[in-house]
C-alpha cells in the first residue's frame, strides 16, 4: 500500500523534522527503508506517544524507529490493537515494550490481526503458556497469519496420528505441546504433508512405535521434509555404510539426521570428517557425529588433540552433543590426564 517509486519522490519534512525531534537516526532509515522517508502521512509522533505511554524512554523509542522504520505508517488505531493483542499473553507492558524493542518486525505487522487474536486463543485453549505463546510470536510470527482453521486442522491430524500410531490419550497433549514449542515451524505444513511423510516413513518398514520415536526425536522437523528427500538421503547413507536395509533403520533410529538432512550436506559432513583421518567403520559406529557441521567437528577435534586425545583410535562419542555436553566431556579427559600416575599418600615399598 506504500510507494517505493523513490526517484520522483521527495522526502516529507514534517516527517523529517519529528524524527529528529525524537533524536532518530534518519541517516539509517535512509539506508535501510528509505521509502518509508517518502510517504505523505506518517504518525512519528503518535507511534512514538503509544510506546512511552507503554513505558519506553527516548533512547528506546529512536531504536525502535531506527529498526523498524514502517512502525510510523501505522495508524495510532492499529497499533493500539495490536498492543491490545500482545497484552493477551504478557505479564505486563514492561515484558511487551521488551519485546517490541528485540522485534519491532514481529510487533508492527498488523495485517493479520483477526487470525492473530483467533491463532493466540486457539492456543491458549491448547494449553501453551502464555510465555511459548509470545515467543511464538516474536520468533515464528507467520503461524498467526494463518486462519485458526489451517492450524486446527494440522494439529488434529497430528493428534490422529499418535493415536494411530500407538501413542495414548493421556500422553497426547504433553506430546503435541512439547512438539509445538520445539517447533512451531510445523503449523506452516499442511496436514496432506504430514500425512505423506508418516506413511513413506511406514513403506519404509518402521513400526509405528519406531515412527513414534522418530516424530519427538526429530522435534517435529520430519514434516518440513518429502519421501524424495529423504529417499535420497536413505540410499545415500545405505551405500556409504553399506548396510542392510534392517540395519539402516537402526542408524536412522540412533541418528535422525540422517533422514533429515539432505545428500549435499551429508556428503559435506562425511568428507570433513574422513579428512581429520576418521573411518567409515567409526562413523558407523557413532553416526550422531554427522549432526555437527565440519567446524564444530575440526574445532573439537583441535581442543581433545591438544590434551593427546587421539580421535582416530578412540571413540566418537567424545565429539558428540551440545555444546555442554563436549564441555563436560572435554573437563573428565583433561581432569583425568592431570591427575597423578601414582597415590602420593600410598607408603613407597623400597626394597632393602
Amino acid at each position: 500500500s506504500y510507494t517505493t517509486d523513490t526517484k520522483t519522490r521527495e522526502e516529507n519534512k514534517k516527517t523529517l523534522e519529528n524524527l529528529y525531534s525524537l533524536s532518530v537516526d534518519v541517516t539509517k532509515i535512509r539506508r535501510l527503508k528509505e521509502w518509508v522517508l517518502l510517504q505523505d502521512v506518517a504518525y512519528v509522533k503518535e507511534i512514538a506517544g503509544i510506546l512511552q505511554e507503554m513505558g519506553a524512554d527516548e533512547t528506546t523509542v529512536a531504536n525502535i524507529i531506527e529498526r523498524c522504520p514502517e512502525a510510523i505508517l501505522h495508524t495510532p488505531a492499529e497499533i493500539n490493537s495490536q498492543r491490545a493483542l500482545w497484552q493477551l499473553v504478557c505479564q505486563n507492558e514492561k515484558q511487551l515494550i521488551k519485546l517490541i524493542e528485540q522485534f519491532p518486525e514481529s510487533f508492527f505487522t498488523t495485517e493479520y490481526q483477526k487470525n492473530q487474536k483467533a491463532n493466540i486463543l486457539f492456543f491458549q485453549e491448547l494449553g501453551l503458556k502464555n510465555n511459548i505463546i509470545t515467543r511464538f510470536l516474536t520468533s515464528a510470527p507467520n503461524i498467526f497469519y494463518n486462519p485458526v482453521e489451517k492450524n486446527k486442522n494440522v494439529i488434529e491430524t497430528l493428534q490422529r496420528n499418535y493415536l494411530n500410531l500407538g501413542g495414548s490419550e493421556a500422553n497426547m497433549k504433553i506430546w503435541i505441546l512439547k512438539l509445538l514449542s520445539q517447533n512451531p515451524f510445523i503449523l506452516l505444513n499442511t496436514s496432506t504433508a504430514i500425512q505423506e511423510n508418516l506413511e513413506f516413513l511406514q513403506k519404509n518398514d518402521f513400526t509405528d512405535q519406531e515412527v513414534l520415536q522418530l516424530l519427538s526425536k526429530l522435534k517435529g522437523f520430519i514434516f518440513q521434509l518429502n519421501s524424495t528427500t529423504m529417499q535420497k538421503s536413505m540410499l545415500f547413507s545405505k551405500n556409504i555404510f553399506k548396510c542392510s536395509d534392517q540395519e539402516l533403520k537402526q542408524l536412522v533410529l540412533k541418528c535422525p539426521a540422517l533422514l533429515y538432512y539432505s545428500v549435499p550436506v551429508l556428503e559435506e559432513r562425511l568428507e570433513g570428517l574422513l579428512k581429520e583421518g576418521i573411518s567409515i567403520a567409526q562413523i558407523r559406529e557413532t553416526p550422531m557425529v554427522l549432526e555437527l557441521t565440519t567446524q564444530i567437528v575440526q574445532y573439537r577435534i583441535k581442543k581433545l588433540s591438544a590434551l593427546g586425545y587421539d580421535i582416530k583410535s578412540g571413540n566418537l562419542e567424545s565429539l558428540n552433543g551440545t555444546k555442554k555436553d563436549f564441555e563436560v566431556t572435554y573437563g573428565k579427559i583433561q581432569s583425568k590426564k592431570e591427575r597423578p600416575i601414582f597415590n602420593p599418600v600410598a607408603p613407597l615399598h623400597i626394597e632393602d
